[in-house]
């Protein structure tokens, strides 16, 4: 096909023709291609799929990363070893399209592959490498690893995304009337786009952003001076860079200089829509932020016999079919750990990304009540762990290996590896419960839950992210109430949400579920309805037209 005069390779719907090019960091599509880490991706991801669904007019832009984000493995004793395999994907096609971009005063070529949309059923996406023999070792690096722990290295990826993604889009002539970027990794585009139309008011009316961190700290910031040595500015100089941007000390804030390029921006669910404006609005110059709930993608993640059992009020079947997917995902646990679960057994699962604000080992903190959770005999209960910690976050990869070491003497407790799509989804079929505990407001959206839900799977969660927007407590799913924590450390809003999951869990949860199933599977079946009426990706791909690309 030619790329030379790029256009969507299928028939647009007339409400979506709006040309939008979407950069981000990473899309989790499908297993078969790694080249993502966490919830961005799989936002990004389901992203694209309800765009060709609704058969918009949006490109895809990111990075092939050629040894993925890392691959689990374990070391001897189980605990997690980081390992990075070269990674081999035979249904991309070369574009043919090669051209140079200047990353620290040097040239350096970028190629370009492609996914056609009928391969997974996704927009187009094209996806830039710089691993070619034509460049240095180092600049075949960038593309190396995704989220690269060198500073250097990581700005270079930024500008091979910003600027290499926004060149790319004038190799392809698809002249976009929105630039999109999903999350701020991609904002050296706007000084390339700048050098392009000339004037801040032209990027200012193609530019949107989504921002998806709730709090400062974790806003990427970068030494502005680095950044120059970098070519991040494209050869602007620094004094007309801090001029156009505002900023006026050493560090350059990417989230800061989005929100002044774009001229409108989203949060990704109304809390941290909310939480944003409240964090941002202490600064001159920035855009009005909205929100956009994220999403996830029905007819990829949802178990559609469980919806057509639900749909048909054939409880038998429903519970047939939970049993069966309960048991199909334990063969996985048995797998890796050797343990053999039981698929009547109430089981919860805590499956994400780990890091420290998402206290993946909340429940484990009161070792008495945990042990005895552990051991009731008259509620019985199986907890699985699955998730990748950031290579280099060793406080998450400890918290990771302590509940490896913790699981060692109990045969209802597992930590697994490997934790990407395929995996997500099996624990999300083998979840009666899916645990959520993020301290509040620190999670911006936290989708997992809403898959969770697609396969029959109960929330309990902390009050974040969407969830304020999701659960009627008791009605389609559990959460933890909201205290003052803006008057607590840390210690007590930990303490206090410990106590709070224990007593839901131990009072409501667990009688409900063992002497009261009928009305636990109505919960979870109103969780599946709920979830496909709100929280389906059509919708949020349909309100990015109506509300960021208007």
């Amino acid at each position: 096909m030619s790329f030379s005069n790029f256009q969507v390779p299928y028939k647009i719907d007339d409400r979506y023709s709006k040309k939008v090019a979407y950069f981000s960091m990473e899309f989790a599509i499908h297993q078969p291609l790694k080249i993502y880490s966490g919830g961005l991706g799989f936002l990004s991801g389901s992203h694209l799929r309800s765009a060709y669904e609704l058969r918009q007019n949006l490109i895809g832009i990111g990075i092939l990363w050629k040894y993925g984000y890392y691959d689990q493995a374990r070391n001897q004793d189980q605990t997690l070893q980081v390992t990075w395999m070269e990674k081999l994907y035979s249904f991309l096609e070369d574009t043919g399209i090669k051209y140079q971009i200047t990353i620290h005063d040097h040239p350096v070529w970028v190629k370009v592959l492609y996914l056609n949309p009928e391969t997974f059923k996704t927009a187009p996406l094209f996806l830039l490498s710089t691993d070619l023999p034509e460049n240095d070792h180092v600049s075949q690096t960038i593309t190396h690893r995704l989220y690269d722990a060198n500073v250097a290295t990581k700005i270079a990826q930024f500008i091979l995304l910003g600027v290499g993604g926004a060149k790319l889009v004038d190799q392809l002539n698809f002249n976009p009337d929105r630039y999109h970027l999903n999350e701020a990794h991609a904002v050296s585009s706007v000084f390339y786009l700048y050098k392009k139309f000339g004037n801040v008011e032209e990027v200012k009316k193609r530019l949107v952003f989504t921002t998806h961190t709730p709090e400062e700290a974790g806003n990427e910031k970068h030494d502005i001076y680095l950044c120059e040595k970098m070519s991040y500015f494209c050869g602007i100089g620094l004094d007309e860079v801090r001029k156009l941007t505002g900023i006026t000390d050493s560090a350059f804030n990417h989230s800061l200089v989005a929100l002044r390029f774009a001229h409108l921006a989203n949060g990704v669910s109304q809390l941290h829509g909310e939480v944003s404006r409240a964090m941002w609005g202490k600064y001159p110059g920035i855009c009005p932020i909205i929100s956009i709930t994220n999403s996830q993608n029905w007819r990829y993640w949802a178990d559609k016999q469980l919806y057509e059992a639900s749909d048909n009020g054939d409880d038998a079947k429903w519970d047939d079919r939970k049993k069966y997917l309960k048991r199909r995902s334990f063969e996985i646990v048995a797998d890796q750990t050797g343990k053999l679960y039981d698929p009547s057994v109430f089981t919860i699962v805590w499956a994400r990304r780990f890091a420290g604000y998402k206290r993946a080992e909340l429940i484990t903190k009161n070792g008495a009540r945990f042990e005895k959770l552990m051991s009731n005999t008259k509620y019985p209960i199986q907890i699985i762990w699955a998730g990748k910690p950031y290579p280099m976050d060793y406080p998450a990869i400890d918290e990771f290996n302590n509940l490896v070491h913790l699981s060692k003497g109990f045969k209802n407790i597992s930590v697994l590896i490997g934790y990407e799509l395929a995996l997500s989804k099996r624990l999300k079929q083998a979840a009666d419960v899916w645990l959520n505990n993020p301290r509040v407001p620190r999670e911006a959206s936290g989708t997992s839950g809403m898959t969770a839900a697609m396969n029959g799977a109960v929330n309990f969660s902390t009050d974040d992210g969407w969830i304020p927007e999701f659960i009627q407590h008791g009605n389609n799913g559990f959460v933890i109430p909201k205290a003052d924590y803006a008057n607590m450390n840390v210690q007590q809003q930990d303490q206090y949400d410990l106590d709070k999951l224990y007593e839901i869990l131990e009072s409501e949860m667990l009688p409900l579920y063992y002497d009261s199933y009928d009305t636990w599977r109505q919960i979870a079946r109103n969780g599946m309805r709920d979830v496909r009426l709100e929280f389906e990706s059509g919708r949020m791909a349909a309100e990015y037209y109506d509300k960021l690309y208007k």
